[in-house]
């Protein structure tokens, strides 16, 4: 099995991603990442809803993972047999956007998680000093981040909400702790950037 990173849009596909695509003989894929890759597929591509299933694909379908496999995305399902192929992830373009050097990055996500082990690793990351990638969850967003912010750390945040990126949709704004952006799009990440 092959699972490729289709990237946050279609003009975020790798050259190695397309050309796989292309000679795919069945793909499968979230409902989005067919979307995204839909230019590309020449062959039948089926919807995925169980992904905790993937190993009981045949041996030579190709898996289309939103983003980057490897950044909460299904990369985490693959085997030593399998082939992943890298894709540019909303972290990439966040950094890219906002000249945001990976250095020095915290990566959380809470998205599909129990929330309280991310609220844990986004204390212990803020109490590090370093910049914060959130992948959110509605249990856990702006206002636990502020909240959390508040009750642990005397530095100041920029605080940034991203959503759509790469699309024409895409929409990038700034807050602070006292004035805090807020989403219109459920496809969104978060950035906090210790001022």
């Amino acid at each position: 099995m092959i699972i490729i990173g289709v990237g946050v849009s279609p003009d975020t596909l790798t050259k190695e991603a397309i050309e796989a695509i292309k000679n795919a003989s069945i793909i499968y894929g979230s409902k989005r990442a067919i979307e995204i890759a839909s230019r590309y597929i020449k062959s039948n591509s089926n919807e995925i809803t169980d992904y905790k299933s993937l190993h009981l694909l045949p041996s030579n379908a190709i898996i289309l993972s939103t983003g980057d496999p490897m950044l909460s995305g299904l990369g985490k399902y693959a085997n030593k047999k399998d082939t992943v192929i890298a894709g540019i992830s909303s972290l990439q373009i966040v950094c890219a956007r906002l000249k945001i050097n990976l250095t020095n990055l915290a990566i959380i996500t809470a998205h599909g998680r129990e929330t309280d082990i991310a609220k844990k690793e986004f204390i212990i990351e803020l109490k590090l000093g370093k910049n914060i990638f959130l992948l959110p969850d509605k249990l856990f967003g702006v206002k636990e981040i502020i909240k959390i912010i508040k009750n642990n750390s005397n530095n100041l945040y920029d605080i940034f909400i991203c959503e759509n990126l790469g699309m024409d949709s895409e929409r990038i704004v700034y807050g602070t702790i006292d004035n805090p952006p807020s989403n219109n799009s459920d496809l969104f990440c978060i950035m906090v950037v210790k001022i």
